[in-house]
């Protein structure tokens, strides 16, 4: 490999706050946060929102956001969905 091209490829906590869950990995990612380990050595946190143990997919469970409100205050907005009868 040639000097100096390369990302710095290091040791990272990431952190999903939707689950509560953290995990080591490698990473080119780098923060200011810092977090101590189970090992005890310190490693830079990065959060994200989904990870395997909050997304659909693999937790087989589904989480709906509330699409139907958003959906009827399309409607109501625009004038559009169900009309009066007289």
């Amino acid at each position: 490999m040639k000097d100096g091209i390369h990302p710095d490829y290091h040791p990272v906590v990431f952190f999903d706050v939707g689950a509560d869950y953290k995990f080591l990995t490698q990473s080119t990612m780098g923060s200011k946060e810092t977090i101590k380990w189970e090992d005890g050595n310190e490693y830079p946190l990065v959060t994200i929102d989904i990870s395997s143990e909050s997304h659909p997919f693999y937790t087989g469970k589904m989480k709906y956001v509330d699409s139907a409100g958003r959906v009827e205050k399309f409607q109501k907005k625009y004038g559009w969905g169900k009309k009066d009868t007289e």
